[in-house]
């Protein structure tokens, strides 16, 4: 992988990670770099899933696909701070 694909996936991590924070309420005790990971993860498996479905390649902005990478990001930081705070 290039340095401009890993920037870039870091980039696009950091914004499905903020986004999926906004969706879980109330405060989450994870830090930025647990939610860039997350947010990465959830790009990576949503777009899968995305191509699976057949939406991922559409006309201009692909809205399901980022709403499944936004979703599957929600659940991972909510997953996350939930195992946190058991401890």
């Amino acid at each position: 992988m290039e340095i401009a694909g890993v920037i870039s996936a870091i980039v696009i991590g950091l914004i499905i990670g903020v986004l999926g924070r906004l969706v879980v309420p109330g405060r989450q005790h994870i830090g930025v770099i647990w939610t860039i990971l997350i947010g990465i993860v959830a790009a990576l498996v949503g777009a899968a899933i995305a191509h699976k479905l057949g939406v991922a390649d559409t006309k201009g902005i692909d809205w399901i696909e980022w709403l499944i990478q936004i979703g599957l990001a929600a659940v991972g930081i909510a997953a996350l701070d939930r195992s946190r705070a058991r401890r």
